[in-house]
């Protein structure tokens, strides 16, 4: 089998030491250690200001040739104020993806700036932790070695990465399953080993691309609890890429709506609901206001989309 051959091909050396097939995928996975009132935007660069830690500043990005361009993030600008919680929402086709990848680091061919402090964002930072949607665990190691494995990459000694591992683990409330493989677990409890191995390297960014995605509603509320729960708790700055209404309006103080392709800042709503927030918050009538205005602006958008797909597909079928 496949994850038999990883791991018996790929064993530690007799110091502890990391191996081979880690030190190859540790790149993607442990990115951070390569090193109700609306507020409308009505111009990019008033969108940030002096006080924010993230800066997107003009973004934008273009794919493909001259002849046949493809515009994903057309001068998009916000920022992201210390220990806020901030997230992008918007149809598919909007640039999301796009812009994760730019404030990430992983896409670095692109127009204007992003900025964490004083740094541009011109590759992977040390300040910015990923968490992605795809489940990203290492099937070969259990709970506390996946969640120790970023502060092994850059040498920790192994005491105090367990502790810190331990004490992320706990945080995220998988005490219990230290030991246990990722086949042991479920979907949720694999994403939470994700979002604990990229907290242990206590970055000041972190940044979500539909972490909870494939998991269903219930989960997702109660893991949303927990991220609640945890952002609060380290006053974590985090930016969500999400097109879940519910989940953006739970989380966040603010939500960023995006345009369909090209995807623009369509306008930024403040979210003013009481924190501690907990997923009771999605029966009260605020709630539900917020996710009905929210869902007015993204059904115009994914309209817009809907029809541009089927024109094309109808031209296509035409010229057939």
């Amino acid at each position: 089998m496949v994850d038999d051959a990883c791991a018996s091909s790929h064993q530690r050396n007799k110091n502890g030491g990391v191996n081979n097939l880690d030190r190859f995928i540790a790149p993607s996975f442990c990115h951070p250690l390569s090193h109700m009132s609306t507020q409308i935007s009505s111009s990019p660069h008033l969108a940030h200001s002096r006080h924010d830690v993230l800066v997107v500043d003009n973004v934008f990005k273009q794919f493909g040739g001259p002849l046949a361009p493809v515009i994903a993030v057309d001068h998009v600008s916000f920022g992201v104020r210390q220990g806020e919680f901030v997230s992008v929402i918007g149809p598919s086709g909007c640039g999301k993806s796009t812009l994760f990848s730019i404030i990430g680091g992983l896409l670095t061919d692109y127009e204007g700036e992003v900025r964490i402090g004083k740094d541009r964002i011109n590759g992977p930072h040390p300040a910015v932790g990923m968490v992605f949607q795809e489940e990203s665990t290492f099937p070969w190691r259990n709970v506390i070695d996946n969640v120790a494995f970023p502060l092994e990459l850059i040498g920790v000694a192994k005491s105090e990465r367990m502790d810190r591992a331990h004490h992320f683990i706990k945080m995220v409330g998988l005490a219990s399953f230290e030991k246990r493989m990722p086949s042991e677990l479920s979907g949720g409890m694999r994403q939470r080993v994700s979002i604990a191995r990229t907290l242990v390297s206590q970055p000041k960014i972190l940044l979500m691309d539909e972490p909870f995605a494939a998991l269903d509603e219930q989960t997702r509320l109660l893991l949303g609890d927990k991220i609640t729960q945890i952002q609060q708790e380290l006053n974590q700055t985090t930016l969500l890429i999400t097109h879940n209404l519910t989940e953006a309006v739970q989380l966040s103080d603010r939500i960023v709506v995006m345009t369909y392709r090209p995807g623009r800042v369509k306008r930024i709503i403040d979210i003013d609901l009481p924190r501690p927030r907990t997923s009771d918050v999605v029966s009260s009538d605020a709630f539900g206001h917020y996710v009905a205005e929210i869902w007015s602006d993204l059904r115009e958008e994914a309209s817009r989309g809907m029809t541009e797909s089927e024109n094309s597909a109808a031209q296509v079928h035409a010229h057939g």
